[in-house]
């Protein structure tokens, strides 16, 4: 596995859990350090255990050398960065072209490349140019693995995944014979389960990732704004979500409104679909006007919460819990509370944070003059506001009337839909979700 990154680590540890013996590449000392000694650099639950324990088995090694980890290996798995290129949204494939490059300079004996990043189309077929250019001799196959993992529900979605998608080379001779065989023996255990595993051609498994992805995102947008609808003309976005997950042609899932979504996968991922949509010439509207979507949103939130504190927040006390994309991460890429805390600050605000993870990680995010608390009660204390922007489950247990008592002004703006209108009102809070009639 060439990358200890979020997706390489978290890959190369189920792969251990499997039964396989799995080495990792990884270049920064600091990382590769920490990862001989079974520290995770990253924050997802119960990842830290599984590594340490397929440390001790030896079926899981860590190595800073192409060279020293991929001698004997069947399948070697390409899972680095591929972050927006500067400038126009194109996934930077920097790192995969120098991985390839290094295959093919120390690898001896026929495997399967398996691209596990997110890449765009072509990719496969690019690599498998460079490794022949580079080693004209050598034998080897390449194939598309792309990940469907969820940060938070990782180790779940790696262990037992909703389905497996795997693009080999179905033009050449053999169909892709040989590396289908390989990668069916690797996934052995999902076969006995009866996983759906899906084999197509690389292409198809390329596009596979970002499709998904870019629906989930436009079904997001789309709820969004049903509930700003909502909010102009009474309805109830809880009742609207309902009726439609009833329907099995929509589905229950991702009908949550929001402050809009981030991370590392929706926002990079939209984006890279709509410039490989605009290269071959087919534009994807829908996705295009999403995207736009989802960044006005961000921008509107703050506007929303500047106006129900009355529309001026200059040396008004705000509280803000949560400050990862999601819960259960330490995740800040693209988070909502970046561009909303940054115009509160603008505006005169002092804001009093609180993640149960991410507070160190989002100090070099946000502005210097955010102040960072240990628990809920020191940063809702003389509060005129509290702002909800991830919805942590501490959060969801938090007592009404402790809240009262706490803050300067009852005033609570939940930007996640985690409390009960009715209930807050019953206890004299003043109290604004998304979509959902206030409580008088």
């Amino acid at each position: 596995m060439i990358g200890g990154g979020y997706v390489g680590l978290v890959s190369a540890t189920c792969f251990a859990e499997f039964g396989l013996h799995v080495n990792v590449v990884e270049t920064n000392p600091d990382r590769l350090n920490a990862l001989k000694q079974g520290e995770i650099p990253i924050y997802e639950p119960g990842l830290d255990i599984l590594v340490k324990n397929n440390i001790k088995t030896n079926r899981l090694q860590f190595f800073d050398r192409i060279e020293e980890a991929i001698p004997e290996c069947e399948a070697i798995f390409i899972a680095v960065g591929t972050p927006p290129r500067n400038g126009d949204g194109h996934a930077d494939m920097t790192y995969v072209h120098q991985a390839a490059l290094q295959i093919a300079t120390h690898l001896k004996q026929y495997a399967v490349i398996v691209t596990k990043s997110t890449v765009p189309v072509g990719t496969s077929r690019r690599i498998a140019q460079i490794i022949r250019q580079k080693n004209p001799d050598l034998e080897f196959d390449v194939a598309s693995n792309p990940e469907f993992l969820r940060e938070g529900d990782a180790i779940k979605d790696c262990m037992n995944p909703d389905r497996v998608i795997i693009g080999i080379e179905k033009d050449k001779a053999d169909h892709g014979k040989k590396a289908q065989d390989i990668m069916t023996r690797l996934y052995q255990p999902l076969f006995q389960r009866e996983t759906p595993i899906l084999f197509t051609n690389l292409e198809s498994a390329e596009l596979a990732k970002y499709a998904s992805n870019c629906f989930l995102a436009m079904k997001l947008s789309y709820v969004n704004e049903l509930a700003d609808l909502c909010d102009q003309v009474g309805g109830n976005i809880e009742d609207i979500t309902k009726a439609m997950g009833l329907d099995p042609r929509i589905g229950k899932y991702f009908l949550q409104p929001g402050p809009g979504f981030g991370g590392s996968c929706f926002p990079k991922d939209t984006l890279a679909l709509i410039r490989i949509a605009q290269e071959a010439g087919t534009p994807t509207r829908m996705i295009e006007t999403a995207a736009q979507a989802n960044d006005a949103r961000k921008a509107n939130m703050s506007g929303r919460i500047i106006q129900l504190c009355g529309g001026n927040i200059n040396n008004k006390t705000i509280a803000i819990l949560g400050l990862t994309f999601k819960p259960n991460t330490d995740d800040m890429r693209e988070s909502a509370s970046l561009p909303i805390i940054h115009r509160l600050v603008e505006g005169g605000a002092i804001i009093k944070a609180f993640d149960p993870i991410s507070n160190e990680k989002a100090q070099p995010l946000l502005p210097k003059e955010v102040q960072y608390y240990n628990n809920i009660e020191e940063a809702a204390t003389n509060a005129d506001a509290l702002v909800i922007l991830t919805e942590w489950n501490e959060f969801r247990s938090l007592s009404p009337i402790n809240l009262k008592r706490w803050m300067k002004k009852a005033l609570v703006i939940d930007l996640r839909n985690i409390y009960d209108p009715k209930i807050m009102a019953n206890e004299g809070i003043e109290y604004y979700s998304i979509g959902r009639p206030q409580k008088k």
